[in-house]
């Protein structure tokens, strides 16, 4: 509204179509054919048993076309109404050339008074409903010009074979590119619902069942009611995992998507070697709205995990970065769980021309062979969603390598210039 009241109309939504260059096409080629027809007639003017008769039928269809030739340039315009009436004017012209033309040039084979324009009636036909609709439209011409020419000529046969082929063959593909493009819309939408769902599921893991999972050990190890706390707690993480590995969940909309913004880790931690990990803090956007990684990252660093870092400031998106972080917090929250208290942890940044590196790197027992897979077919979405498809959504990747008994390390790549649903998707080499 206030946007009205200062004069300022709001922004049209564009609206992508197959269809739309067909319309755009078809009202090309209606006023072509017209300015053709129309020195056709005056070129045979001369010619005619009734002039007076082709140049008042040229009239009305310059005034018809003069008054909706916008007709034919979307859907929403082109009723079935106005295809009806436009059918008339072909089909009239048809039938009143026998009127108005000599029985020696019909027989010859002179053109109709309104020619090669009639194709573009037919063309609207099989645009707006398809090969059925063009083909009653087709059929009604062909009727129309065996009625003039009152034979069944050879070049009449072909005129009517190729309208009706054009027409049928036009609308057939309009129909496959319709149903194509349903297909492609449920599929966008599809992919825009499991990618919303991969989002709350990480942030899901990210909170929720990691308190879940402490307060389950914290209830066990003390015991008495905290226990009977702890056991319900458990049941509710198994539960709530089930429920985010499974069934869809509907997107906000596509809008809500786009404008999507993943918050900065705020999630406190527990270090590794008992110590504490201080949340990682979101550091001010450079002008160009980049972020220093670093400024991120060595909130981490701690007794149980060391921080290295470039001299230099290490820029990304800020969206990108705060996504980085909290790939790398899921890593360290790995690293505490299946490590145990006395492993160590590093953290490595590089800057190359291209992406940020970030190697996370612990000296637990390693991941034994398979585990990864076991562990999100049994819904825990450590690394498949909150490592995983973080990276992927920026277009990098996320690479583990363990040995057993040596610790594991992981590898997480994102381009440089990405932010989320930003940039090119790229492929986990997981």
């Amino acid at each position: 509204m206030a946007a009205r009241r200062h004069g300022k109309r709001p922004p049209k939504a564009l609206r992508m179509s197959v269809e739309l260059p067909l319309w755009r096409a078809i009202t090309g080629y209606r006023i072509l054919t017209l300015v053709y027809t129309l020195c056709q007639v005056a070129f045979s003017y001369r010619h005619y048993e009734h002039p007076l008769g082709a140049v008042a039928y040229m009239g009305a269809l310059t005034v018809w076309m003069a008054l909706t030739w916008r007709r034919t340039t979307s859907p929403e315009r082109c009723t079935r109404q106005f295809l009806i009436v436009d059918l008339g004017f072909a089909v009239g012209g048809i039938l009143l050339t026998s009127l108005v033309d000599t029985h020696a040039r019909i027989m010859g084979g002179a053109p109709t008074l309104p020619s090669i324009w009639t194709a573009g009636a037919v063309l609207g036909f099989a645009i707006k409903g398809g090969w059925r609709w063009a083909a009653v439209a087709s059929s009604a011409v062909a009727v129309a010009n065996l009625v003039e020419r009152e034979q069944l000529a050879r070049d009449t046969l072909r005129n009517v074979v190729l309208v009706w082929v054009a027409g049928v063959a036009i609308g057939y593909v309009v129909e496959v590119a319709r149903a194509s493009e349903r297909t492609l819309a449920r599929a966008l939408q599809i992919e825009a619902a499991t990618r919303e769902r991969e989002r709350l599921a990480r942030d899901i893991h990210d909170s929720v069942l990691q308190v879940l999972a402490m307060v389950q050990r914290r209830g066990t190890a003390i015991g008495g009611e905290a226990a009977e706390l702890g056991r319900m707690a458990g049941e509710q993480e198994v539960a709530l995992r089930t429920l985010v590995a499974g069934g869809l969940v509907r997107p906000a909309g596509a809008a809500a998507m786009a404008s999507y913004v993943p918050a900065p880790v705020t999630a406190a931690h527990e270090g590794t070697a008992g110590t504490a990990v201080a949340p990682a803090r979101s550091a001010p956007p450079a002008a160009d709205g980049s972020c220093d990684v670093r400024a991120l990252l060595a909130p981490f660093a701690g007794a149980g995990v060391t921080f290295s870092e470039p001299g230099a400031p290490v820029e990304l998106p800020a969206a990108a970065a705060a996504e980085l972080a909290a790939a790398v917090s899921a890593a360290l929250d790995n690293v505490r769980v299946h490590a145990g208290d006395g492993a160590h942890a590093w953290i490595l940044v590089e800057d190359e021309q291209h992406a940020v590196i970030v190697t996370v790197r612990d000296d637990g027992p390693g991941i034994p062979e398979g585990r990864l897979a076991d562990a999100e077919r049994e819904g825990r979405l450590g690394v498949a969603l909150s490592i995983r498809g973080r990276l992927r959504d920026l277009g990098g990747s996320a690479a583990w390598v363990s040995v057993t008994g040596q610790g594991t390390e992981v590898e997480l790549t994102v381009p440089k210039g990405t932010a989320p649903e930003g940039g090119k998707r790229g492929k986990s080499r997981a």
